[in-house]
């Protein structure tokens, strides 16, 4: 047996039904439904272009900066695994210039460290952090010892560095690796939702403009109304909405450059194009501390030059300071494998770290800061992209809402005219 309503309810359910069909209760109808549409894509486009200035302030005050921090720390490790191995090539006691390199390596990178995972919270980066935090003292543990059988001159000195560059090749610098691609990834997050369109307003503009023709429809069939002033003020207001909302947001998209040349790809080219440099100059460093077949360490080096060279000639060109002073470093390299191979381990080792004009070091070194300065460069362009989108959207926000506040107070002010008529 089904449930019988009230009859008080059956009774205000008819009459509801007979008002509908009614010319006045048709107006009524049409005037609220089009009145909560209004209201309701105007707070659903505040809110949605709210969050994207929200967006914008995050990239701009966290998410970039993490990134950029990220990519420090990568870079720091590894100059810190370089300077170890040129203390132990320099034999003895290193000068106090590399001892100052290598403890100011170890201290950009805890806090770049720092400044990478600040305030994370998702599983991933704690898990990443923690595997750093516990690597980190057992390198330099493991550094600090060579160090001090290198001053003695025991040779087992170099197996202690070779250990301690195990852990930095295997683990610290794979994790320092994964923590820059999740920081890069978030940043290209964040640009693709201030980019992105919002849909739910724009669904929403759309059902007013329907009710809006609705209206109009009824009101030319039932009253031979061609037009109502307020139907089409309000119908104007939604489509000047529509248009700013789409308008706003492509102009914030296009800012944003996050295309495969944009500044975005651009920084995240040169971020990697510094790390391989990194990772090659480590290669070449340590091929000299084993002092035996360099066979493996030649091949790491070549396959990291060349991706290098693949990556800067595709964002600063093959004919820029960049890729020259990549040309430079790694003729600089061939001298010290050619003394390598002629026995000449003394001469190898002064090619390596030297402070000659022509050395690898000093090769290398304008090539970091060569990278240094086009990656400072990158990113003051999507900062600037970043605030640029920004600025596109300051005024939506609040624009949208006051038109579609309006657009529904013109309907009640069209409407009300006609419903008049049958008071």
């Amino acid at each position: 047996m089904g449930i019988r309503l009230p009859a008080t309810m059956r009774n205000g359910g008819a009459w509801l039904r007979r008002l509908a069909g009614t010319t006045p209760g048709a107006i009524g109808t049409i005037a609220l439904v089009s009145v909560v549409l209004c209201v309701l894509a105007g707070l659903t486009s505040a809110d949605q272009l709210s969050g994207k200035i929200t967006r914008r302030d995050a990239v701009l005050e966290r998410t970039e900066p993490l990134a950029y921090a990220a990519q420090t720390l990568y870079v720091a490790l590894s100059a810190a695994d370089a300077s170890a191995a040129t203390a132990l090539l320099s034999g003895g006691i290193e000068s106090p210039e590399v001892r100052r390199q290598y403890q100011q390596a170890l201290a950009d990178a805890a806090s770049a460290l720092a400044d990478a995972t600040t305030g994370a919270a998702d599983e991933r980066t704690r898990t990443i952090v923690a595997q750093i935090v516990a690597d980190l003292p057992a390198y330099t543990g493991v550094v600090e010892t060579a160090r001090a059988n290198n001053r003695q001159g025991f040779p087992v000195g170099s197996s202690y560095l070779h250990e301690a560059s195990l852990l930095m090749q295997n683990s610290l610098l794979p994790n320092a690796e994964k923590l820059n691609e999740d920081r890069l990834a978030a940043v290209r997050q964040d640009q693709h939702d201030i980019g992105a369109l919002p849909w739910a307003t724009i669904v929403l503009l759309l059902l007013v403009l329907i009710s809006c023709g609705v209206g109009t429809f009824v009101l030319l069939g039932r009253m031979n109304r061609r037009m109502n002033l307020g139907l089409a003020a309000a119908a104007g207001a939604t489509a000047l909405t529509l248009l700013w909302i789409v308008a706003a947001t492509t102009v914030a998209a296009t800012a944003l450059d996050t295309g495969k040349s944009g500044a975005t790809s651009r920084f995240e080219t040169l971020a990697k194009a510094r790390i391989l440099a990194q990772q090659a100059r480590t290669d070449e460093t340590l091929e000299l501390i084993t002092r035996g077949d360099i066979t493996t360490a030649e091949t790491d080096f070549r396959k990291h030059t060349t991706e290098l060279a693949d990556l800067l000639a595709a964002v600063t060109g093959s004919d820029s300071a960049a890729s020259r002073g990549l040309l430079g470093w790694t003729a600089g390299h061939a001298k010290q494998r050619e003394a390598y191979e002629a026995a000449n381990y003394p001469a190898a080792v002064a090619q390596a770290i030297g402070n000659g004009a022509d050395s690898s070091a000093t090769r290398f070194a304008q090539l970091d800061q060569t990278l240094r300065d086009n990656l400072g460069q990158q990113r003051g362009q999507l900062r600037d992209g970043v605030d640029s989108a920004g600025a596109a959207l300051r005024l939506s926000p609040a624009g949208t809402l006051v038109l579609m506040l309006f657009a529904a107070a013109a309907v009640v002010a069209g409407l009300w005219l006609r419903l008049k008529e049958f008071l």
